[in-house]
């Protein structure tokens, strides 16, 4: 028995695979759309050059020593893991954080689980199912119906009784198998592995989402917070001021008009520390919201937006082709090669489809004696399939899938746009960045100086208490013009991080 089952594997294996090498692929030759975008970024080069003139001051306010990796102008973003491009502990212990409790990138994590069933699942098609079947049959003949059938003659004894027999079986076989000769199978197969590995790059581009938001995220909150103190800081200075104010209109030295200006002020200083403390809890419900839990106090930013990134520009000077390596451009390209694939299982269908069921075993009416070599069988039903009408399905099938690839096309080719636009803005922020902080700094040093001159002339009653308070709201809005600016210059460089690919971590592709 086992020397007949061994021969039965080898036969249908080497038949198997004869059969698989010598087969045809319909699907068309795939070749990498060309990418609609310039071979380069026109500000790139601008970007560079300011991000440079700003990088030593803020870079060095940061970290003592930045990894080699951060300053090295060779290495690309898509190669700095965001541990090493994020170096404020706090934000590091947020974004793992965030990476394990995540409900998008859960999903995308399972997502990938299931496909990869679903590709094992269909690359099994590829080769035989070889099953073992035993089986038993009793039947009971009674005798008269045995003989009428064999023409005998019949007594009345002989049609009392009946004949029971017993049929025992034990088989081997394959049961329709489909020969592969024209690719139907191998690019079905084909389809379900390009989709199983176009969702692990879903999952890759989910986690450059997910530290690029929760970064922002937590800068923003940071910002935030520098708002509400100034405000608070701002009230303390109105309070102060309608304090003095109010002495002084007791006193007759201050008209009812001064006090109701400075009072005026004070609640509108009160208004607005009200609003920025709104403002931030909402921030930290977003922040909360991206990461998928709590995130404890001691991670959360203070009342700074300090640079908390080990760099201050990306390597930007290079071609735009390095987009194709980013993970969504990446899955929309397995989609074509899916859809490549896809055509030519459709074309397979045009062909005659050849199936095989065979089996091989013992059949005896005695179970002792059912392995000897007089009661071995065996059977072979090979089928062939040839389409000759079926009302258009399969050409409208093929049809199908061939716009299907056009649509997918063009979706790859606006995926790659979009990735550029992002780049392109990121760097457009980059190219003037420095010079809006130093503007902005000055201007804050200005009015700082300008209200604390106006306050002294005030108390010397050489200026109204109208110019000094205006002088106040100018330094108000200038320092937050300022806390606006110095977010946008972290943001925009986190942006152009994840645009350009970074934002994965050897660590946890590995963990995962």
């Amino acid at each position: 028995m086992k020397a007949v089952i061994r021969g039965f594997l080898a036969a249908t294996a080497v038949a198997g695979m004869s059969v698989l090498g010598a087969c045809v692929n319909l699907a068309p030759h795939y070749q990498r759309p060309a990418a609609p975008v310039p071979a380069a970024w026109s500000n790139a080069a601008a970007a560079e050059a300011a991000s440079g003139s700003t990088t030593e001051s803020t870079t060095e306010s940061t970290t003592e020593s930045p990894t080699p990796a951060a300053n090295n102008p060779d290495v690309m973003a898509a190669d700095i893991g965001w541990r090493t491009f994020f170096t404020e502990p706090r934000l590091q212990r947020t974004i793992a954080l965030a990476l394990s409790n995540n409900r998008d990138l859960r999903i995308a994590l399972l997502n990938i689980e299931k496909e990869r069933a679903e590709y094992r699942i269909q690359r099994a098609s590829l080769f035989p199912t070889i099953g073992v079947n035993t089986s038993q049959d009793a039947e009971r003949i009674p005798n008269s119906v045995r003989l009428a059938e064999a023409g005998e003659s019949q007594n009345t004894a002989e049609t009392s009784s009946g004949t029971v027999s017993h049929i025992y079986g034990a088989d081997l076989g394959v049961t329709s198998y489909e020969l592969d000769l024209f690719g139907r199978v191998r690019n079905l197969s084909k389809v379900a592995l390009e989709t199983y590995l176009g969702t692990m790059e879903t999952r890759r581009s989910t986690q450059i989402s997910l530290v690029s938001d929760v970064a922002n995220d937590w800068l923003t909150l940071a910002s935030d917070k520098r708002l509400l103190a100034i405000a608070q800081q701002t009230l303390a200075s109105e309070q102060h001021t309608f304090t003095l104010v109010g002495q002084e209109h007791a006193l007759g030295a201050a008209s009812g008009l001064d006090y109701e200006e400075a009072r005026a002020s004070l609640q509108s200083a009160r208004n607005a520390v009200a609003q920025d403390t709104t403002t931030a809890a909402q921030a930290r419900d977003a922040l909360e919201l991206v990461v998928g839990t709590t995130v404890p106090d001691a991670d959360l930013p203070d009342a700074e937006v300090d640079p908390v990134t080990s760099i201050t520009q990306i390597p930007a000077g290079v071609p735009s082709t390095v987009l194709q390596q980013r993970p969504d451009v990446l899955a929309a390209e397995h989609t074509l090669e899916a859809d490549n694939a896809d055509i030519g299982a459709a074309r397979a269908n045009f062909f005659p489809t050849i199936s095989l069921t065979a089996l091989t075993g013992f059949e005896s009416p005695a179970l002792s004696s059912l392995f000897k070599g007089a009661n071995r069988q065996w059977a072979f039903e090979p089928a062939i399939s040839l389409p000759i009408f079926d009302g258009g399905s399969n050409r409208a099938t093929l049809d199908a899938a061939k716009v299907t690839l056009r649509v997918d096309v063009a979706t790859y080719e606006k995926t790659i746009q979009t990735a550029f636009e992002e780049v392109a803005n990121a760097l457009a922020t980059r190219a003037t960045i420095g010079e809006q902080l130093d503007a902005q700094t000055q201007t804050v040093d200005a009015d700082q100086h300008a209200y604390d001159l106006s306050m002294a002339l005030y108390r010397q009653g050489n200026e109204s208490l109208l110019d000094m308070l205006t002088e106040q709201r100018l330094l108000y809005a200038a320092q937050q013009s300022l806390v606006a600016t110095q977010l946008s210059a972290q943001t925009s460089l986190v942006t152009l991080y994840a645009a350009l690919g970074g934002g994965l971590d050897a660590q946890d592709i590995a963990r995962k």
